[in-house]
């Protein structure tokens, strides 16, 4: 994947998997493994050790999935659509194919 149409921030709809229908944001991209993080997406239960700073116990992170697996939401209809770019005033501006109006 060279273009990457989602960043940290966007809202995204999972489209794939065990999720499938899950929103939320995304919290980090790791590109060089083409995947991110979704905020309350692929939960999974750590063990965690008390430290100074958390009190330790059975605590729920979220793990990565792929990036084809998640729909960048358009923010006119709140509905999952594929992203365009377009050149405007000499800047890439990132484009909704479905409505045509610029996203993020």
């Amino acid at each position: 994947m060279n273009r990457w149409r989602v960043k940290k921030g966007d809202v995204v709809q999972v489209i794939a998997g065990e999720d499938r229908g899950a929103r939320g944001e995304i919290l980090a991209v790791l590109r060089e493994k083409r995947r991110v993080v979704v905020k309350g997406v692929n939960l999974c239960v750590k063990h965690q050790k008390p430290s100074v700073s958390s009190p330790g116990g059975i605590v729920k992170v979220e793990r990565s999935i792929h990036a084809s697996n998640v729909m960048l939401l358009d923010s006119s209809d709140d509905r999952p659509t594929r992203v365009g770019i377009k050149i405007e005033d000499g800047k890439k501006v990132r484009v909704s194919r479905r409505t045509g109006s610029a996203v993020g």
